[in-house]
């Protein structure tokens, strides 16, 4: 059988657009993708992104071409998608555009030992990649983390006779930084500032443990982002931050939240 023979046809989005409004983001979302991410230990492990990837388009074209992007992920990317600024500038180059953004959505697997028995779990956080280059050709990368950990009230253990009431919070970090910054020392600077950081696998004696920490080191809300924030802020690399904290709460049907946000001008 004969090939079909190839026509040429209209290229519609290339239309020139009268209206002349720029648009600053626009591209696809929801892209699944088989990842691969190499932790600080150089363990490989492998996960499921999520991605969105848009362009700046200027006001006078119509459209921009949505295929390349799939293109860029399948034919130039592969499944070990890396977060720099080079794989960027790629995808810009392959859409024809001068500003842009990545984002790419993953579950991140930690191995963590408990703390007495010291039987090995994973523990499953949320993280959120973002490559960004601005109209005026600006480079910036961001990291964003849900971490969860036990947070036991001060008020509970001060007024109560026994015990004290704790809940299980989602730590929620993002850092704009000048390197690149490793997933595994924000989680641990957030678990450090918690009652307890939280496992996936105890035995007896570690749950006597994580309950006596978490009793000797209780926090509010407050208490959580104004301890992270402090770290936040104080640290070298990081040019932007937020800390976000929202407490489950175990004797109301609501949670407690709490925010801050900040500079870091040097």
């Amino acid at each position: 059988m004969n090939a079909p023979e190839r026509i040429t046809l209209e290229d519609v989005q290339a239309y020139t657009d009268k209206r002349d409004i720029p648009i600053q983001f626009v591209g696809v979302r929801d892209v699944r993708y088989p990842l691969t991410i190499q932790s600080v230990s150089g363990e490989s492990q492998s996960t499921i992104a999520m991605i969105e990837m848009t362009v700046g388009l200027p006001g006078h074209m119509k459209g921009t071409h949505m295929s390349r992007f799939l293109e860029f992920i399948e034919f130039e990317a592969g499944v070990e998608l890396a977060a720099t600024e080079d794989f960027l500038d790629r995808m810009l180059a392959r859409l024809e555009a001068t500003a842009g953004r990545i984002i790419i959505r993953f579950v991140y697997f930690l191995s963590k030992k408990a703390p007495v028995s010291g039987i090995s779990s994973l523990l499953d956080v949320d993280v959120e990649l973002t490559l960004e280059r601005s109209e005026s050709s600006v480079f910036s990368q961001s990291l964003k983390i849900t971490v969860p950990v036990t947070s036991l009230c001060p008020c509970s253990k001060q007024i109560s006779a026994y015990g004290a009431h704790n809940q299980r919070s989602n730590l929620v970090v993002a850092v704009t930084a000048l390197e690149a910054f490793d997933i595994d020392s924000l989680v641990r600077l957030a678990e450090e500032e918690a009652s307890c950081q939280i496992f996936g696998l105890l035995k007896r004696e570690d749950e006597k443990w994580v309950t006596e920490k978490a009793y000797d080191n209780p926090k509010f809300v407050e208490d959580l982002v104004r301890d992270i924030a402090l770290r936040l802020r104080d640290h070298p690399d990081f040019t932007r931050w937020s800390v976000d904290s929202e407490n489950f709460e175990s004797i109301h049907n609501h949670s407690a939240y709490a925010r801050i946000e900040g500079i870091n001008t040097r």
